[in-house]
């Protein structure tokens, strides 16, 4: 079974640098993509399996080479949900004195939805970002 935690580490890798990249481009565009959120989805699946995957193991009784590995395995689960607690303020933040957004113009709906959809698309880069660092030292540290 480590061998599937070594190989989905590696997709976990590939995943979140995929969705960080993608998103870190598109944020500096100043576009939201829409093909964004699906990548970074499949980023947090490998996340979510990995992390379940691994404190299996240790349940098991495998050990892992490093007590860091453990704590490296586990943080970008930890950020993964903080990511997405700190995404929801930011619809907060923008439609903060907005009575009814309904009542606003057109263009001003508009230009509201792509700040928080801009704002979300960084939070989430970074984050994914922060996961990209983590499982890279969970990785050096677990081989």
């Amino acid at each position: 079974m480590s061998g599937v935690h070594a190989a989905l580490g590696i997709g976990l890798l590939a995943a979140n640098a995929l969705a960080a990249g993608w998103g870190a481009v598109a944020w500096a565009r100043g576009e939201p993509s829409v093909a964004f959120w699906p990548l970074l989805r499949v980023a947090q699946v490998f996340v979510v399996v990995q992390a379940v995957l691994g404190l299996l193991l240790l349940a098991r009784g495998d050990r892992a080479h490093d007590d860091l590995h453990v704590l490296y395995g586990i943080a970008p689960l930890v950020v993964s949900l903080v990511s997405e607690g700190l995404r929801v303020g930011v619809a907060q933040r923008e439609l903060e004195g907005i009575e009814d957004v309904e009542a606003l113009d057109r263009p001003k709906q508009v230009a509201i939805a792509r700040r928080v959809a801009l704002g979300e698309m960084g939070i989430m880069t970074i984050g994914a970002f922060l996961i990209l660092t983590l499982a890279l030292r969970a990785y050096q540290t677990g081989a």
